[in-house]
């Protein structure tokens, strides 16, 4: 079993930037893939970064990808998501997720492969 815990949320200005965390315990041997979803009030649950390993990046989102980053410290089993020029339609809860890399692929762009998930952090964005 894995643990995942998000922290780093809060209320942020239009235009800001926030960084969030998330630290994983527990058996992470077979972890390969990592990735950020989001899901705000009446809305469907989205991806928004995933990366396999430390430098296959996967942009769920289109919008992040001149925005956020994704990184990961094997050291710490620690993952981030730096957002940066956040906007109002950012808000959401934000998820962390782990699973095993996916058949064939060092790259996590079947978001089937996330089998553990944290319980998200709030981000609010707004002025």
């Amino acid at each position: 079993q894995v643990q995942l815990v998000e922290s780093g949320g809060g209320s942020v200005q239009p235009g800001g930037s926030q960084t969030l965390s998330c630290a994983m315990s527990g058996d992470t041997r077979s972890i390969h893939c990592m990735g950020w979803f989001r899901q705000a009030p009446g809305k469907e649950r989205e991806g928004v970064l995933g990366l396999g390993g430390l430098i296959f990046t996967t942009y769920y989102l289109a919008s992040a990808k001149s925005r956020f980053t994704i990184s990961r410290d094997n050291a710490t089993n620690t993952l981030y998501l730096r957002m940066d020029t956040l906007n109002p339609e950012d808000s959401a809860k934000y998820y962390c997720a782990a699973g095993p890399p996916w058949p064939g692929s060092p790259y996590c762009d079947n978001e089937l492969v996330y089998r553990y998930w944290g319980q998200g952090t709030q981000v609010t964005v707004s002025s």
